[in-house]
């Protein structure tokens, strides 16, 4: 058992003595990107699709028979107000488990976990908006603040939780990539 940073050194794409990545992108290392990039894809699509045959057109558990509260603290922050569903909550605690499944396998490290939640945060954002463009109660052309009510506060195209959310994935993204090892 190993880490992420660990299987990475044995492949050869770190140089161990002198702790820095070789100049440019190694085939290891765009190997690596893609498969992330790739699982995130394939993940979001399959849980929008997964959520759109149990919500349809009714977004946000909207008609679902599932418990719902609200936090007064949250809000107050743009982007982000709007009430909890038992059912989300359910939801994206078992995504965020079974992202860490690999752990049940290798040793934790924090490396590995900044890149899981990096994943984690790019899967459910992706998620969010292939709910909206795979629906056929929706689609792209109504991925507005007219048709999408239950996101309160919009910044140009996209809900302001997608901003909140992107910049916590690249930090999570780039310092876990970027210190591997």
């Amino acid at each position: 058992m190993g880490s992420i940073a660990q299987l990475v050194e044995r492949s050869g794409h770190i140089r161990k003595a002198s702790g820095s990545i070789p100049d440019g992108p190694t085939k290891k290392m765009n190997e690596l990107l893609i498969k992330y990039f790739v699982f995130c894809f394939v993940i979001a699509t399959l849980l929008a699709l997964l959520e759109i045959q149990i919500e349809g057109r009714y977004g946000w558990a909207e008609k679902l028979p599932t418990w719902r509260f609200r936090i007064k603290l949250v809000d107050l922050l743009p982007g982000l107000q709007g009430d909890f569903s038992g059912y989300h909550i359910y939801f994206f605690i078992s995504v965020l488990l079974l992202l860490h499944v690999p752990f049940l396998f290798m040793r934790w490290d924090f490396h590995t976990e900044l890149i899981l939640l990096s994943a984690y945060m790019l899967t459910t954002n992706l998620e969010d908006f292939f709910w909206f463009v795979l629906n056929p109660h929706f689609g792209i052309k109504k991925f507005n603040k007219k048709h999408v009510l239950w996101h309160k506060d919009w910044w140009g195209p996209l809900p302001l939780r997608y901003y909140y959310s992107a910049f916590l994935w690249v930090v999570l993204f780039l310092i876990g990539f970027r210190f591997i090892g």
